[in-house]
């Protein structure tokens, strides 16, 4: 049931102050002519699939990973393109050593993965399977590549077996600083022999990531093969080639190597596969948010019950707050989403192709509460407007009634709540609002037993 209670300008009412833990709103009015009416709405939430999110470039998960309170599991693998560093040149080929029949050869050659932290056990074992791309099927800064994606489809058909595997265990690092660790991966000599081959053959191809990728190294996919309950959060790779040479300075002959760096100028990718989420979906006590591709929460704004007898008035304040379940198990290896984006269902794609931020008009942030355990968006009141006048003009363009139009597009008034990272300058201005690729899972109050309560402010003139 709604609940209403009429504030009429004539009371002296000022600022009834509020918090995250109260249900109440502070309520404006003053000698203007300007009455106001506060009401609460209940509104029912639900969890969606997220099969994919757009992925973002930069940030690498490979490993396998199962939450202890959903018993769902999780799979990530990646793929990364690697550049030349500007000014590196190998060593003059006269001092370069060379094998019995007299050729330049590389000594080793391995790839090094660079993580931040991992998830899971460290102990546990993780079969690794090292691919080479296709160098005439390159991934593309101008193309959007969702979070599912096949991976494989990038393999040199050429050469379709791996060119490397090795069982890993996140116990198996050498620390590199205080924030990095390190695995490596051996390659086959003979990658590194081609690489320092070609240099002296075609040096242009070292001078630009778009000739090195298309016609020296076009990068790796690495192919989580085996193993469980480690998952590796990804920094940087970088392929290192070994070799023999003749050191000048020191007289004497030793080991030196150059590396080719994954950096933001080129393109990395993650996909994820995630077990069946089905019966977390159908779960209607609560609702879930699973990151970084597995469930949101749809949610459908009550509109026609919020204007019923309020067509002339304006929406001063429409607050709504979701409230999460703290985790059931402590062991959980799995993170909270720290900010989530309310927009609405009909762009939940193209808000991200389109590299939007959130305007406070169609879409919203809300951060963790840590104190009160809830996102709260304090005022959606114009997205409310927004969706009625929507309708009213869409339908009106349409040559159909009210009832008709929303028929034909249930979803006008529906909300998704997707986590996110966002971007700020100096000036602490949104600059991106992007997928959050961590992973990160709770569970929010709602589902068809426990509404969610929208409290709304109207106000007119008298």
């Amino acid at each position: 049931m709604n609940l209403k209670f009429v504030c009429s300008a004539m009371l002296a009412i000022g600022l009834a102050s509020c918090d995250d833990s109260s249900n109440s709103l502070g309520i404006y009015t003053d000698s203007d002519n300007i009455s106001a009416e506060y009401a609460i709405f209940n509104t029912y939430t639900r969890s969606i699939a997220a099969d994919s999110v757009l992925s973002k470039s930069n940030t690498c998960y490979l490993g396998c990973i199962t939450d202890p309170e959903t018993r769902t599991q999780v799979k990530a693998e990646f793929l990364t393109q690697l550049i030349t560093l500007d000014d590196y040149m190998f060593p003059d080929y006269s001092l370069l050593i060379k094998n019995e029949q007299g050729e330049i050869e590389a000594d080793s050659a391995e790839l090094e993965l660079l993580y931040y932290n991992y998830y899971g056990d460290y102990n546990n074992p993780m079969k690794i399977r090292v691919y080479e791309l296709d160098s005439t099927n390159v991934v593309k800064e101008d193309t959007a590549y969702y979070s599912n994606i096949n991976l494989a489809q990038f393999i040199n058909p050429r050469n379709p077996s791996p060119i490397a595997t090795q069982v890993v265990t996140a116990k198996d690092f050498s620390e590199t600083d205080d924030t990095y660790q390190t695995i490596n991966i051996r390659l086959p000599k003979k990658y590194g022999t081609d690489i320092i081959r070609k240099y002296f053959e075609h040096k242009e191809f070292f001078k630009s990531p778009y000739a090195f990728i298309r016609h020296v190294c076009p990068g790796f996919y690495l192919n989580y093969s085996g193993g469980n309950e480690l998952m590796l959060h990804l920094s940087i790779s970088q392929l290192k080639v070994f070799f023999k040479y003749h050191d000048e300075d020191l007289k004497k002959d030793t080991i030196g190597y150059t590396s080719f760096p994954a950096t933001p100028e080129v393109l990395q990718y993650s996909s994820f596969n995630n077990d069946d989420l089905s019966t977390l979906i159908a779960e209607k006590d609560w609702t879930y948010l699973k990151t970084p591709a597995g469930i949101f929460t749809e949610m459908t704004l009550p509109i026609d019950e919020i204007y019923d007898g309020h067509d002339q008035d304006s929406i001063s304040q429409a607050k709504i707050t979701f409230y999460r379940y703290n985790n059931t198990f402590k062991e959980s290896h799995l993170g909270i989403p720290s900010t989530i984006l309310m927009l609405r269902k009909s762009e939940l794609y193209s808000f991200f192709e389109n590299k939007k931020i959130n305007d406070g008009n169609t879409s919203y942030v809300a951060t963790l509460n840590t104190s009160y355990n809830s996102y709260t968006f304090s005022n959606i009141g114009n997205l409310i407007a927004y969706c009625k006048n929507e309708r009213a003009s869409k339908a009106k363009a349409e040559n159909l009634s009210i009832e008709e139009w929303s028929r034909l597009n249930p979803d006008w008034n529906k909300v998704v709540l997707v986590p996110v990272e966002i971007s700020m300058d100096d000036n602490n201005n949104v600059t991106r609002v992007t997928n959050d690729m961590s992973l990160n899972s709770t569970r929010l109050y709602g589902g068809d037993k426990d509404p969610i309560t929208i409290q709304v402010i109207y106000s007119s003139f008298k």
